[in-house]
């Protein structure tokens, strides 16, 4: 355990598998053979990267294998030409036998019951979604998915999820059919099962994908849709602190201090001396997420729903901000 009581362990790569172009899928085992912590479909996992004395980061992906399985954990990891260099990491540096440090689960794209779903992936989003669908097709549930990618090469685990559901599974490659086309799933629920009322739709994938989705559910019910971001809202701060001063009081360390404008809660707090975790530090990991005792919340997150932000009960203080004078945290 860390200190923010979160499981953080060493394990080791017990599998590596190319699943799809530049898509690689590893089996995390623990080195002792003990049980690994539980976890639900939606989880994800920090992998603690080490580049060197210098630099030692950490890098989310989402739990693909089977939740009832805790003798390993699945991960898949695309390759990022112009990412910030974990995926590059991941593929050139991780080997069967190799050690690296997890810290997790968490969870924020948990799967609720429903009677009916419909699953939206592009790319990679496809990882949290994968034990969504096995959870979905145990529990007797009518549902959908619909996977698109650049071309069928590229789209991991495809084969493998038409053997296994079928017609069930609407694959898309882009190079075959053009970009994947939502509209008559969620605007015509006469056109295909499980849309219209009562179901509920998740989806992960690249931001215009998630925008399309948000856009064309605006007018279902509240609650309907549930998505995961790579990257920061486009429509919002982001990392961006900004905004005027507040105070902060730390109710646990006993300590008010003063969030100035141009620097985030996060770094406030971590140069009071008080220990969090964060990994992100751009509100979409949900590793940061702290309890809110009193105050109104700025929101500036990827990751809470329009309900959760409004209930201000929690916040990520690598992003969010207070709208007063005063915002108490339980740190």
């Amino acid at each position: 355990m860390n200190p923010g009581g979160e499981y953080e362990d060493t394990l080791l790569v017990a599998r590596r598998e190319e699943v799809a172009s530049d898509v690689v899928a590893l089996t995390l085992r623990h080195p002792a053979g003990r049980d690994l912590p539980a976890w639900e479909p939606g989880a994800h996992l920090d992998l603690v990267l080490d580049a060197g004395p210098a630099r030692r980061y950490s890098r989310q992906y989402s739990l693909c294998g089977d939740p009832a399985d805790r003798a390993s954990w699945r991960i898949a990891v695309l390759r990022v030409p112009a990412g910030r260099g974990g995926s590059a990491h991941v593929h050139d540096t991780l080997t069967e036998g190799s050690a690296v440090r997890v810290r997790g689960p968490r969870n924020h794209f948990a799967l609720r019951p429903a009677a009916r779903y419909l699953f939206v992936a592009g790319g990679i989003g496809i990882t949290p979604l994968l034990p969504m669908t096995a959870a979905a097709e145990a529990a007797g549930a009518d549902w959908r998915l619909l996977y698109g990618g650049r071309t069928r090469a590229s789209m991991a685990f495809a084969d493998e999820l038409a053997s296994a559901y079928g017609d069930k599974v609407r694959l898309v490659p882009q190079d075959e059919e053009g970009l994947l086309d939502l509209a008559p799933y969620l605007t015509a629920p006469h056109l295909t099962a499980p849309a219209g009322p009562g179901t509920l739709v998740y989806c992960c994938g690249p931001e215009p994908l998630l925008q399309v989705a948000e856009e064309a559910c605006r007018d279902w019910p509240e609650g309907s849709l549930r998505t995961e971001r790579f990257q920061p809202r486009t429509d919002d701060a982001g990392t961006e602190p900004g905004g005027r001063a507040f105070e902060l009081v730390l109710t646990r360390s006993g300590l008010t201090l003063t969030v100035e404008p141009e620097r985030s809660v996060l770094r406030t707090v971590e140069a009071a001396g008080v220990p969090v975790l964060y990994s992100c530090e751009e509100g979409t990991c949900g590793t940061c997420e702290t309890d809110v005792l009193e105050g109104e919340v700025d929101h500036h997150d990827s990751v809470l729903t329009d309900e959760e932000r409004a209930s201000g009960e929690t916040m990520m203080i690598c992003v969010s901000r207070c709208r007063g004078p005063r915002l108490v945290l339980d740190l």
